[in-house]
């Protein structure tokens, strides 16, 4: 039987009403770019990989994101409203099937006295079963399943999102450890440096070549260099205890091995065209199984002004002795059929049609904006890309640049043709392109992550599961 069934030419109009609708183009040409405009390294692939952190070659943090997909919370959390998903689906097709029942019974009926002379002592037994099926004639039920199914495709690929952004949340992390322990490191170094800058202050002092001043000024340097460790290491630690709840384990006990960023690499991270990144974000898929979920909410809804019919049937045995319970002669059944057809609601029926189109306007929206933030994270992580590797490439030459003139101020104020002041400024000018480069090379390893995320981490609904998922919302749905 057809979806749509032509009874009679008066109730074609209503009938077509009930029927399923294609779920609304919802992204016009004008919010499609043709390429994306930010810069792309040469020779890199199209797509990331699925395994993406790899291309950073640090086997440390491949093992921390493997322990994050087994122990993070909000994954299994993920994980659990997946399931959930699937139960409702579940229950959601039972209503295109028969509901069947069955039941026994005994009853001992009698009387003892004068006024019950007339009465017979009497015992039954009964056998019956009962079965009703409501037919989905204007696919009322199959929108529900439809919707339930969608949902479930939802959770499905929110739980991907979810992993998707937990790898780049550990690998952010993992970075900010290192580069946090690696500007610690910059600090103490430093303060070595003043330190010996001192000690040669002192013995000039004691030798009265100089005066107090150049100790003063050198132990201010150093203390504000020491100043600054307290508060690099409260956010070492809290960076990484972070990363600990992100893998789901407890802060107490837990570290990583490495201490800098110096063999961590910077991968190439390349693009493709952005009509296929809508395929491959899927957070973008989540917000198309919503709209999808809400326009078979739509259908339901028109099909809910629809009468609704039911089969029902009913037999069973009955008889005194349960011995010859089960013959022929003891069956009985009946059977029938229902219509029922809302006449007076005060308006519920009209209310839930509205809210059904307004959740797929807004689910309309939700997915727009879903395509248009990932075109905006790519393009921004592009730019971020190429900019911090330009400005990572200049502080390099800088600090190389700055140890040369400190050292050579160092040297020339040992031998007193160069005063403290210049020494200072060269130290400064060291000590503060050594914490930049730092902090560039962070964010430089860091935007990869985000490019990486941007470009959804390798991650694309294959036509296997896309299959799988049709096969999945069509499985046991009796055709008409």
């Amino acid at each position: 039987m057809n979806r749509c069934l032509i009874l009679t030419l008066p109730l074609l109009a209503s009938l077509l009403a009930g029927c399923s609708t294609p779920v609304p183009q919802s992204l016009p040409p004008q919010m499609q770019p043709s390429a994306f405009t930010g810069p792309i390294a040469d020779n890199a692939p199209a797509w990331p990989e699925p395994d993406w952190w790899k291309g950073f070659h640090d086997d440390e943090l491949a093992g921390l994101i493997a322990d994050a997909q087994l122990g993070n919370r909000d994954l299994a959390v993920a994980a659990a409203h997946v399931m959930e998903a699937e139960a409702q689906s579940t229950i959601a097709r039972a209503a295109l099937f028969p509901q069947v029942n069955g039941g026994a019974n005994h009853v001992n009926a009698g009387c003892s006295g004068q006024s019950c002379q007339n009465f017979a002592n009497e015992k039954a037994f009964g056998l019956t079963f009962n079965a009703s099926y409501e037919l989905d004639v204007w696919g009322l039920a199959q929108d529900n399943l439809r919707a339930a199914n969608e949902q479930l495709k939802s959770t499905r690929f929110t739980r991907e999102a979810v992993a998707l952004t937990l790898n780049a949340n550990v690998a952010d992390q993992y970075l900010n450890v290192l580069a946090l322990r690696q500007r610690i490191t910059i600090i103490n170094q430093d303060i070595a440096a003043i330190n010996a800058i001192l000690d040669l202050i002192q013995l000039k002092v004691k030798a009265g070549s100089i005066d107090h001043l150049d100790l003063a000024r050198e132990q201010a340097q150093l203390e504000s260099e020491e100043a600054q460790l307290p508060g690099l290491q409260t956010q070492e630690k809290r960076a990484l205890y972070m990363l600990a709840v992100l893998l789901g384990r407890p802060p107490e006990g837990f570290d990583v091995k490495a201490q800098n960023l110096d063999a961590v690499q910077s991968p190439l991270v390349g693009t493709g065209l952005p009509s296929d990144l809508l395929l491959r974000r899927p957070d973008v898929a989540e917000a198309e199984a919503n709209l999808a979920a809400a326009h078979a909410n739509v259908d339901a809804a028109r099909a809910a002004f629809l009468p609704q019919i039911t089969l029902t049937g009913s037999g069973g045995f009955v008889s005194t002795a349960i011995g010859v319970l089960l013959q022929g002669s003891n069956f009985g059944y009946a059977y029938g059929a229902s219509l029922m057809q809302t006449i007076f609601d005060g308006g519920k029926l009209a209310g839930q049609k509205d809210l059904a189109d307004a959740t797929q306007k807004e689910f309309v929206a939700q997915y727009q904006s879903a395509a248009l933030n990932a075109y905006a994270d790519v393009e921004t992580a592009l730019v971020q890309v190429a900019n911090n590797n330009r400005a990572e490439g200049h502080l390099r030459r800088e600090v190389a640049a700055a140890q040369e003139a400190f050292g050579i101020s160092e040297l020339q104020y040992r031998q007193g043709t160069t005063d403290l002041l210049n020494v200072l400024q060269a130290q400064q000018q060291l000590f503060s392109a050594e914490d930049q480069l730092a902090q560039t090379v962070q964010a430089s390893r860091q935007s990869s992550v985000h490019l990486y995320e941007a470009l959804g981490g390798g991650w694309v609904e294959t036509p296997d599961e896309r299959t799988q998922m049709l096969k999945e919302a069509s499985a046991e749905t009796p055709q008409k």
